[in-house]
């Protein structure tokens, strides 16, 4: 049975995108970061990344995990790009170049996207974004993604989706990764074509339910 641990509030929400978009049958088990906890180990803590029963599945106590048949996963995109090839239909890389273009996109979106969007994120999260040192951290953050946006942005000047002219699991990624940037917004008037993607993505009817789903998860 394909089961995905990792609650909405985590890159879970990559694979159960993914999941959602292939209306796929999939067992889901809420596992909540460790760290969002008082005290993870207390015997009324719910199932968080150091239970031991998580441990056993995934040692590096993080989320999301999947596990398909014998299959253990615990990188969110390398689940997500499987999950695809496997259940997605057409959200699926179509041959090999498709592939090879889907993993390039995978890779652009977890190195040069997602971890400048995090701090972007949380300074805002933390209510951090007028103060000195808040404006500061965006604006370093934001000059790492002037170069892969630019790219993401001159390819979305030619092509309404990321590969083969139609919705598939790179836009998915990608979208997930650029997700955390999107609070900041003069990223909005500087990359119109980027951003003007990522709400057509994120309009979609499965990301505007999984989202009300995350937003009602405990913060």
């Amino acid at each position: 049975m394909l089961t995905i641990y990792g609650v909405l509030r985590s890159r879970a929400t990559r694979p159960l995108w993914l999941l959602a978009e292939a209306g796929t049958a999939f067992t889901h088990i809420p596992v909540i970061q460790s760290y969002r906890l008082a005290n993870p180990a207390a015997a009324d803590a719910p199932l968080n990344t150091l239970s031991p029963e998580f441990l056993a599945i995934s040692p590096q106590s993080a989320v999301p995990v999947m596990v398909d048949g014998d299959l253990v996963l615990t990188e969110s995109l390398a689940i997500t790009l499987y999950l695809a090839r496997q259940y997605g239909g057409d959200l699926a890389p179509r041959d090999a170049a498709e592939l090879a273009q889907a993993e390039q996109w995978a890779l652009f979106g977890g190195i040069s996207i997602d971890l400048p969007g995090i701090d972007i994120i949380y300074t805002y999260a933390d209510g951090l974004a007028d103060t000195p040192d808040g404006a500061a951290k965006i604006a370093a953050a934001v000059d790492r993604l002037s170069r892969p946006l630019a790219r993401l942005e001159a390819h979305l000047g030619q092509h309404d989706h990321l590969i083969g002219n139609r919705f598939t699991v790179a836009d998915i990624m990608v979208a997930e990764c650029l997700r955390y940037s999107q609070a900041h917004k003069p990223l909005h008037t500087a990359y119109p074509n980027t951003f003007a993607w990522l709400t057509r993505c994120q309009s979609r009817p499965a990301f505007v339910d999984m989202m009300t789903r995350r937003n009602a998860e405990p913060v």
